[in-house]
């Protein structure tokens, strides 16, 4: 309680206590000098004067909230529904992923992403718990299965279809919702997590899984660990499964288990690694008589079970959270990679309207604040590629503040040094200067426009070292040599020949 609160209350009951005291004195002698004249009148006003006083401690304790007032009228409160967060996100991430993939201009492309996000939405809705296998060939994972399908009760589908990666059974586990579809992979593991069509087919079924089990038969060899570190790296859960204890001791096996869960703590919680006989070899007794060692796969069972009644619906969500994000990641590379190829022929033409404008104009020295009004609708038009809406207004600000860059660092003289250098022509003097003014402000303008995208390609952004170290790193790479021959051999055909045969024309009129 509040001390201001605790002090009222205090005080209210000092004052209550006393006025309890005043009031019983006084009604005893109202009482007596009124009964003289009439008994029932002495009675009602004692009792009037009682009730307006209970009324007045009610009122106090009520104010100190000591007491509360039931009332029809006071809403009854309703607990809010806890969201399904990862549900929520995995459908939202979805969403998302299918507005950015409408933007793909690439038909093929364009379709074939939809359909993939329309598969991980359809999973999403439909719910089966993906399990897949992995292991190498001598693990037992097929026995493995075998063993779980004879032991689970509850009803076990026949084999939903074989593929080169092996078989897909529909399980359904008693008191569980949704089924559970349990996938082998023989032989991918052999291959490797890296490179080759097996192992790329590894990784994606690793991604499509919400859980995976990881099968050995003895301590990790390092392709394997290998390997497990690989699909953790996924972002999946997974359970480690040691089979064939029936070939160990019993000292053995718990040795075995014991180093198998302190070398894979970081990957694998030690909960999650258990200890199987999937497939016991047959015992020979010394009579002849041969024995069948009872299959032991409750371990694996039960840890199954638990990790999937406890942890199944965030691993739908999981799992479909981070399909779409994979898949987004793609579609955002196709998308940016389709803006650049959009923005990069903007950048190309207007770096050659700005060389006609003053090839055709010339200055006395290369301006590129001359050319602002081209620069600034190119930067509108690359806003808009990548969905900026800039006016004209401020497209022309961002290209004057970057001229003054330009200028600052002194790119512009670097600029004309460089094609001066370059462009060796035996032409007249004012072909060379027209020349040089033309090409150099389509040069200029081609480090503004490689800045710009950089800018719009990071939201609006021109990151840490600001304006200037964007337009120092687009100089630098427009310095290289194989650039500058191949743009003065472009500049040679869009603005010196245009120029000379302007001016073979005015000779000849």
């Amino acid at each position: 309680m509040p001390l201001s609160r605790l002090l009222i209350l205090i005080i209210g009951l000092v004052i209550i206590l006393g006025m309890a005291l005043w009031l019983v004195d006084s009604l005893y002698q109202l009482y007596w000098t009124i009964s003289s004249t009439s008994a029932f009148l002495a009675g009602l006003l004692t009792l009037l004067i009682i009730v307006l006083f209970g009324l007045l401690i009610f009122a106090f304790l009520y104010y100190a909230n000591l007491i509360r007032m039931p009332s029809r009228f006071t809403a009854k409160r309703i607990p809010p529904e806890v969201p399904k967060a990862k549900t929520e996100a995995a459908e939202k991430n979805l969403q998302a992923l299918q507005q950015q993939v409408y933007q793909i201009q690439d038909e093929v492309a364009r379709q074939e992403l939809l359909e993939r996000s329309r598969a991980i939405e359809a999973s999403l809705s439909r719910g089966d718990l993906q399990v897949v296998v992995f292991g190498t060939g001598s693990a037992g994972k097929t026995s493995m299965i075998n063993a779980l399908i004879g032991r689970i009760v509850g009803r076990v589908g026949a084999p939903m279809g074989t593929t080169d990666e092996g078989a897909t059974y529909r399980l359904q586990l008693r008191g569980m919702e949704r089924d559970i579809l349990i996938t082998d992979t023989p032989g991918i593991l052999e291959a490797g997590m890296a490179g080759g069509e097996r192992g790329q087919r590894a990784r994606q079924l690793a991604v499509e899984a919400d859980l995976l089990l990881f099968v050995a038969d003895n301590d990790l060899r390092r392709s394997e660990f290998e390997a497990l570190q690989a699909l953790a790296k996924i972002g999946k859960r997974s359970l480690l499964v040691l089979n064939k204890t029936d070939l160990l001791t019993d000292e053995a096996r718990e040795l075995i288990l014991g180093q198998l869960r302190e070398r894979v703590r970081e990957v694998v919680s030690p909960d999650d690694v258990v200890a199987i006989c999937a497939n016991p070899q047959a015992v020979t007794l010394p009579d002849g008589s041969v024995v069948e060692p009872t299959v032991e796969v409750v371990p694996l069972l039960k840890r199954l079970a638990a990790v999937l009644r406890a942890e199944g619906e965030d691993l739908v969500a999981d799992n479909i959270l981070l399909q779409s994000q994979r898949l987004g990641d793609e579609t955002r590379q196709l998308l940016d990679a389709q803006r650049l190829r959009q923005a990069e022929a903007i950048v190309d033409r207007f770096q050659w309207v700005s060389a006609g404008v003053i090839a055709m104009t010339p200055l006395p020295v290369v301006d590129l604040l001359g050319t602002a009004a081209v620069n600034a609708q190119m930067v509108v038009e690359l806003g808009r590629v990548y969905g900026c809406e800039l006016n004209v207004e401020r497209g022309r600000e961002l290209a004057l503040s970057l001229a003054k860059t330009l200028t600052s660092l002194g790119v512009i003289k670097g600029a004309v040094e460089l094609l001066t250098t370059v462009m060796q022509f035996n032409i007249a003097t004012i072909v060379t200067s027209r020349a040089i003014q033309g090409v150099s402000a389509a040069y200029l303008t081609r480090i503004a426009g490689r800045s710009f995208i950089e800018y719009f390609r990071h939201d609006q952004d021109w990151g840490d070292g600001g304006m200037t170290e964007v337009v120092q790193r687009q100089f630098q790479l427009s310095k290289k040599d194989e650039f500058v021959k191949s743009f003065v051999q472009q500049a040679i055909a869009k603005v010196v020949t245009p120029i000379t045969a302007a001016l073979r024309d005015e000779e000849v009129k």
